[in-house]
């Protein structure tokens, strides 16, 4: 393998396990069930998201800037290679990346909330990893 491929493999891989990191955080938080804090949970899953779309766009060589935005993110990958996901999802999540890691004046994030997000970062994560299994350390 050229070492082109080899260094791009490496960096998405990078994402991707930054994603796992975020993804079991959510899901280790999410099994407390009332005592989980759902604000918290919805931060990690929005990250898992996130990370596993870049490892994506790294995998494909597509440049991105610097969002926490779901829709910029995957209006970048060509069809074939995104994960489905609603509008509604893609604009909660990406609300989550900044809104759950602060105080504010929003409404409170709440369990069922957070298991919708915990249920679209298991969507995006299982996608990416059967379609891409480049990107999985260890493979």
């Amino acid at each position: 393998m050229p070492a082109h491929e080899t260094a791009v493999i490496r960096v998405a891989g990078g994402w991707v396990r930054k994603a796992e990191n975020d993804f079991s955080n959510a899901t280790n938080e999410i099994k407390r069930g009332r005592s989980a804090p759902a604000d918290t949970v919805c931060f990690h899953a929005q990250q898992t998201v996130e990370k596993y779309l870049k490892a994506v766009l790294v995998l494909k060589g597509i440049d991105f800037e610097k969002t926490h935005n779901i829709s910029m993110l995957l209006a970048l990958l060509p069809r074939h290679a995104r994960p489905v996901l609603s509008k509604v999802e893609q604009e909660t999540l990406s609300d989550y990346a900044v809104m759950a890691r602060y105080p504010g004046d929003y409404e409170p994030i709440t369990l069922p909330d957070a298991r919708k997000a915990v249920a679209a970062a298991r969507r995006v994560r299982g996608f990416i990893r059967k379609y891409f299994p480049a990107v999985i350390p260890g493979k």
